[in-house]
């Protein structure tokens, strides 16, 4: 498989055959699970948000691995890969995945039954001496894909974590965590919010939380203004500090954005410098946090509100050994902006 056997129509990159699929999912997976390590090393995430972060990057491959599933022997369709800043599959990938969930029932009862499937199998491959058509693996793929996806555990456009209380040592008595996928750049965020309720019981006030944040925080802003709106919206919450994770881009050769990271690993692997399976991981993180209060409203109908401080913004670019060297080479003016020199992290080796 070279970089010229991906189709690239207009802002998608489609896999349209089981090397490409397999190829893609072992380069998402083992991506991700050097990201977690280097998170947890680095000290980007606490040990609560290190949990967390953990639980939602694990519903983001669960996800990637039943749309592998999905599409491996699908003649119709193929899954799509976002090209425009991002490298993930693209948004709409995810609602197919619900949306097919929805469905499940009705899906299976159209299927031909399990046990007849595998009594041709069998004739096929062991009195025939013939090897199974792409139809009939086709109906096996989907088969355990209705059977084996949970659709709890898709990574939808919005995902609410639960409210938590923090250890005594930290100037807040509350954390909440979200995540979403933003349709404009299809890539996740995580976003984490430490807070104080002017209240008895927080579970009576958590459908309201719930639902500010499903409003107005899910999709990427300014990080001031969206604490400012929760702000706002919520009466009994005060809000101490905001902290949100942009997971990407993921440079690799499905992604062709215009990103100087990017171009310069799609670049390389055109030259053959680089394997086909070479990547890096782009990170940034904000944060920003309370620095005193102000009372606003009428003599009658007072709100405490936060004054916020200047939004503090980190960039991180984790990638192999070889590839933070032609980083260095190529884009020395991105390494001299990141927080901290490019994070080192194991290269994945992928045989066609």
């Amino acid at each position: 498989m070279s970089i010229n056997h991906i189709v690239t129509p207009l802002d998608s990159a489609i896999l349209d055959s089981k090397a490409q699929y397999v190829f893609y999912h072992k380069m998402v997976d083992f991506a991700f699970k050097e990201l977690i390590v280097a998170v947890q090393k680095e000290k980007i995430c606490n040990s609560l948000e290190l949990k967390l972060f953990k639980q939602y990057c694990d519903l983001l491959l669960y996800s990637i691995e039943a749309m592998r599933v999905k599409y491996m022997y699908d003649d119709e369709d193929n899954m799509k890969v976002d090209l425009t800043d991002s490298g993930f599959p693209n948004y709409l990938e995810f609602r197919y995945l619900f949306n097919d969930l929805e469905l499940r029932d009705e899906y299976l009862q159209k299927l031909t039954p399990i046990a007849t499937l595998k009594e041709e199998f069998l004739d096929t491959l062991l009195r025939k001496k013939q090897p199974i058509k792409k139809s009939k693996l086709f109906q096996a793929s989907s088969i355990v894909y209705y059977t084996s996806v949970n659709k709890q555990y898709i990574f939808n456009r919005f995902v609410q974590g639960k409210i938590m209380e923090v250890p005594e040592n930290t100037n807040a008595e509350f954390v909440t965590s979200w995540s979403f996928y933003d349709v404009s750049h299809n890539r996740p965020f995580i976003c984490f919010m430490y807070f104080n309720y002017d209240g008895k019981n927080i579970n009576d006030y958590k459908d309201d939380i719930y639902q500010v944040l499903k409003t107005v925080a899910d999709r990427e802003m300014s990080l001031d203004a969206m604490a400012y709106t929760i702000d706002r919206k919520l009466p009994k919450v005060l809000p101490k500090e905001v902290k949100r994770i942009d997971l990407g881009p993921l440079h690799n050769v499905f992604a062709k954005d215009e990103h100087k990271v990017t171009h310069t690993i799609l670049e390389s692997i055109g030259k053959k410098e680089i394997p086909l399976e070479s990547y890096a991981f782009s990170l940034r993180v904000h944060e920003v946090a309370s620095k005193s209060e102000f009372k606003e409203g009428s003599f009658f109908n007072k709100q405490i509100l936060q004054k916020w401080d200047d939004v503090f913004q980190q960039k991180y670019v984790l990638a192999p050994h070889r590839i933070i060297q032609l980083l260095y080479n190529k884009t020395p003016e991105i390494m001299d902006g990141l927080a901290k020199p490019p994070i080192e992290i194991a290269g994945v080796e992928i045989k066609i």
